[in-house]
């Protein structure tokens, strides 16, 4: 604010000083005497300095500025020019700033001066009433179309901004209300079988016979991931309903561990691996390679055989790169690990990340590898 305040004060001097330059011009090429001409001059000087005031003295300046030209025509004669020049910035003034009776007074002080002043002169009423019109009210109305026009333009801006706000809210309600029904839907479909996934799990291995070690530990596996995929579901619900509390928070990089451990788990080794110093990444970024290393391990589980899965963080001072490799299983298609691929290319894609996978060159090791570009620590 206070840039835009010496701006006007400035263009306001400016203005001034031009009319101070230009009525100081024409009262010294006028045919007085010297010492009228330095009256003239030094009236002219200090009234055309008002015109650089505060806006509320506008009345004032305007009746000082009427006043001048009478006092000089009944003083020195019609032979001095003095302030035609700030008369009409002191009429613009007048009806810019100027509201109700001031702004009335200011207009008729400014057109009887201009009226008596052509009387005097020996002019008539039509030239009386052209005089008024060029010298009191033309500038006069253009201060009133001026301000009017600017609070014109302000409510329209006003009214836009309140059109966007309207409209970023709607948006938000939307949002917000399909989160709700996605959040419903989970909750009424998803999570119901899960949840019956787990139990039935949990049922089956208990009614298992001794000895069939093999066949319970599978199903404990299916338990613990069923109650894994509960407590992620409930994260995404929590997070669905807007709530942002830490209980909330989706996992990041600090959980791989306990993914780790459900991968174990099932039956299959998983070794995670970090090259170069940990650093901390921006949390959207933490969410998404959390879920790319998911996929990854999801994948490794589906296709691959039983020497497990290795999983690499590499840091470095640009980029973190996160591969895993894992032998594939005999007789496995890859047409389920494409399709993963496709949701870890697209994780990838949002933060500029590059995909690469495929079979390494012994024909039994799929690679994938992701690599994000990070700012330089």
């Amino acid at each position: 604010m206070y840039p835009i305040k010496l701006s006007l004060r400035s263009q306001s001097w400016l203005v001034a000083a031009t009319c101070m330059v230009a009525d100081g011009g024409f009262v010294l090429l006028s045919a007085a005497t010297p010492w009228q001409t330095g009256i003239a001059l030094a009236i002219t000087l200090a009234v055309n300095a008002m015109l650089a005031g505060p806006a509320k003295l506008s009345g004032w300046v305007a009746a000082v500025h009427a006043a001048v030209p009478v006092i000089i025509l009944f003083t020195m004669g019609d032979r001095v020019y003095a302030n035609e020049a700030g008369l009409l910035i002191a009429g613009y003034r007048a009806g810019a700033w100027l509201r109700g009776r001031p702004a009335y007074a200011s207009l008729g002080v400014l057109a009887a001066s201009a009226i008596v002043c052509v009387l005097a002169m020996g002019g008539g009423p039509t030239l009386g009433s052209l005089v008024v019109a060029k010298i009191a009210v033309l500038p006069w109305l253009v201060g009133r179309y001026t301000t009017a026009r600017r609070a014109y333009l302000a409510e329209l801006e006003k009214r836009s901004a309140m059109e966007q706000a309207d409209a970023k809210a709607a948006v938000a309600k939307a949002i917000t209300e399909e989160r709700s029904a996605i959040a419903r839907d989970l909750h009424d479909v998803i999570v119901h079988h899960v949840s019956a996934i787990g139990m039935h799990a949990g049922a089956a291995r208990l009614g298992l016979p001794d000895g069939n070690t093999s066949l319970a530990t599978s199903l404990r596996s299916v338990e613990t991931s069923s109650r894994a995929a509960m407590v992620d579901l409930r994260h995404l619900l929590d997070l669905l309903h807007g709530d942002r509390s830490p209980g909330a928070r989706q996992p990041g990089l600090d959980d791989l561990d306990e993914l780790l451990d459900r991968v174990r788990a099932a039956g299959t080794p998983a070794r995670l691996e970090v090259r170069g110093p940990q650093r901390d990444v921006p949390e959207s970024l933490d969410i998404t390679v959390y879920r790319i290393i998911q996929e990854m391990l999801t994948n490794a589980l589906r296709h691959g055989d039983s020497s497990g899965v290795t999983v690499t963080l590499d840091y470095a001072p640009d980029s973190l790169t996160i591969s895993s490799s894992n032998a594939t299983g005999s007789g496995n298609g890859h047409h389920g690990v494409r399709r993963g691929l496709v949701g870890i290319r697209n994780r990838a894609g949002m933060f500029d990340g590059t995909t690469r996978s495929g079979l390494e060159p012994d024909g039994r090791t799929w690679r994938t590898v992701v690599t994000f570009p990070l700012e330089t620590s």
